[in-house]
């Protein structure tokens, strides 16, 4: 029998649909190059409640802040991918240093141009509200960057208000280098990096996988840690109204987020 003979009926009505295959959709735009966001997202973003919806954009090593500044033309047509013509209830751009160079209000911009109204976050204003979620005034900063790309992140954060007391890089140049730093050295470098009278430590890099080792590295050095993927998925989760404590995954998962 040919599969024209089969008999193939049509159901007696169409079927009833849910207004959305899940309640809560947070879109990523994510470097083509990082090995990280989406797998931290999955594990501390998704669930039966929540999809996580990924896009990526053209990017080219070295990390430098000229390479860092040509993501801007990409971020519009990247947003339009996430589910055209859905809303989102959140998007996230995953670059810190790109944040600081490109400025988290032109991200806001070049995103709301394609899904307009839609709360925007970039791990830079997301840590910075991190941060002040947990009363840190003074802080220390790890970053994997070089001292050219560090410093505009220096003058971001003291131009926001926070006193820094110790600002640490280690000077590569390739994300994907970053995404295979170990745990072990994260959090090795982490407690190298924290000064005595910070109030927190501010680990950035959504390449890094520094998310895993917060709750490590703070029972190391007794203060809390932001790092960037850590204080993204957090506020995604707010912003999506999920308030649940969890501790086990860091001091900011127990705070609520705060306005402006």
């Amino acid at each position: 029998m040919s599969g024209k003979d089969i008999m193939i009926n049509t159901a007696s009505r169409a079927p009833s649909l849910d207004d959305r295959p899940l309640a809560k959709r947070v879109g990523l735009i994510i470097l083509a190059t990082d090995h990280t966001t989406e797998v931290d997202f999955q594990r501390l973003v998704a669930s039966e409640r929540t999809g996580v919806y990924v896009t990526r954009i053209p990017y080219a090593n070295p990390v430098t802040p000229e390479n860092l500044m040509k993501m801007q033309p990409s971020l519009t047509a990247a947003a339009e991918l996430i589910l055209p013509d859905e809303s989102l209830d959140v998007v996230m751009y995953s670059c810190t240093s790109a944040s600081v160079v490109i400025g988290d209000a032109r991200i806001e911009a070049a995103v709301q141009a394609a899904k307009p109204g839609v709360p925007v976050v970039t791990p830079t204003a997301a840590s910075v509200r991190g941060l002040k979620a947990l009363g840190a005034k003074r802080i220390s900063v790890l970053t994997p960057y070089s001292v050219e790309t560090s410093r505009p992140m220096a003058v971001y954060f003291e131009g926001l208000g926070f006193e820094i007391d110790r600002f640490t890089c280690l000077d590569l140049s390739d994300d994907r280098e970053m995404a295979r730093i170990s745990h072990d050295e994260i959090a090795t470098f982490a407690e190298e990096a924290m000064a005595p009278k910070s109030d927190a430590l501010f680990i950035s890099c959504t390449a890094v996988r520094a998310a895993e080792v917060v709750p490590r590295i703070e029972k190391s050095i007794g203060k809390p840690v932001v790092s960037s993927n850590l204080a993204t998925a957090w506020a995604c989760l707010r912003i999506c109204g999920d308030n649940a404590s969890r501790p086990e995954l860091g001091l900011l998962m127990t705070k609520p987020y705060p306005e402006g």
